[in-house]
């Protein structure tokens, strides 16, 4: 059944590429909140057009009042979860076609901004779930598609959808890299605060503690390290001002092996008089390498790429934070990196055909 579900995929080829092309060419950078449009017009397009393509592909879909969409396919109330988003990042300047253009190139190589982060991959999804319903397969548990449109500005579609819908039993995110990714660390902003009277205090312990410090944290005491996701890492350096106070943020990237209450006040014990606030928080995503949804992910990637499956750990941040029971799974191939912000970002025809195959052997073993 495997080889089935790979060749249909590859039947599919034309129409998958023609519709990613649809969706791409949309500017879906967030804008002015509309009525029944939450995150613009254009974010509200990109939604209505992967729901359109699904609705024509014969999935079940819902549109849940703009924040979030789904494609079905099977019956049941326990459901894998497959979510990806068609928001993306602005464009800014160094591209050398125009950014929502589409563009492909001789060698099969699209260039558009949301080609990699993520449209492209999201809609490989969709056809994955497509082969695996032209071939019919009894599934069971029902698999849904989420089309996101928040999560490079804040994931209020996930608190959204949570808020209307069950979370899925299990599943994943393409929005990271492969092999599949068993772990993400913490990440969290710390805001050192102070008003006129400590300016000298606040600078001092700035300077002392971040500039001049390593970025792992170690004046401070927060130097925390476990063999699975590496050594703690700050960054994201902000000076404001908010009202009378002075205010400086910083960004953690943080392992397992410690929690955010402990980061805190190892850190207030340096900082003095000074205010230390917790700004956002999401805590580390941990899954056994060894467990059913990891293990199948494992073999799916594998069975197609012939390459080294063993699970990962990422220092990013993805929907896996939020949504219970899923984990980062592609679309990067090793060796790809820095692709997804840039300017020219860009996605291989190969490398989504492949992903779809990949993903479409994923929703088989998770839910045949």
């Amino acid at each position: 059944m495997e080889q089935k579900i790979i060749a249909q995929v590859e039947s599919n080829r034309d129409s998958m590429i023609e519709d990613i092309l649809k969706v791409v060419r949309i500017d879906s950078v967030e804008s002015e909140a509309l009525p029944g449009k939450p995150f613009g017009e254009g974010v509200a397009a990109a939604l209505d057009m992967a729901l359109s393509i699904a609705d024509t592909l014969g999935f079940e879909t819902k549109n849940i009042d703009g924040y979030m969409g789904y494609a079905q396919y099977g019956e049941g109330e326990d459901y894998v979860g497959i979510i990806g988003h068609l928001d993306v990042v602005p464009v800014g300047d160094g591209w050398k076609q125009p950014p929502f253009s589409g563009y492909v190139d001789e060698n099969g190589r699209i260039f558009s901004r949301g080609i990699l982060d993520n449209k492209g991959p999201v809609m490989s999804c969709l056809y994955a779930l497509y082969a695996i319903k032209q071939l019919q397969i009894k599934l069971s548990k029902p698999v849904r598609i989420l089309f996101g449109t928040d999560e490079e500005t804040g994931f209020k579609d996930l608190e959204y959808y949570l808020s209307k819908e069950k979370p899925p039993v299990m599943g994943w995110t393409p929005d990271c890299k492969y092999p599949v990714v068993y772990g993400e660390r913490g990440r969290a902003t710390v805001m050192i605060s102070t008003d006129d009277t400590q300016m000298k205090e606040f600078f001092d312990f700035v300077n002392t503690y971040f500039l001049q410090s390593k970025d792992n944290g170690d004046r401070l005491g927060i130097n925390f390290e476990d063999k699975e996701f590496g050594v703690m890492q700050m960054r994201g350096y902000k000076l404001h001002k908010e009202e009378n106070k002075v205010c400086f943020d910083v960004t953690l990237s943080y392992p397992g092996v410690v929690t955010i209450d402990e980061i805190i006040t190892q850190i207030q014990s340096k900082a003095g008089n000074l205010e230390v606030s917790l700004t956002s928080n999401m805590n580390p995503v941990h899954f056994e390498k060894d467990c059913f949804m990891v293990k199948c992910l494992q073999d799916a990637y594998e069975e197609v790429t012939g390459m080294d499956g063993t699970p990962v750990t990422t220092t990013g941040g993805t929907y896996a934070k939020m949504m219970p029971n899923i984990v980062p799974f592609g679309p990067s191939f090793p060796g790809q990196k820095g692709i997804g912000h840039n300017p020219n970002e860009w996605m291989d025809i190969e490398d989504l055909m492949t992903n779809a195959k990949i993903y479409a052997l994923g929703i088989y073993k998770l839910a045949k």
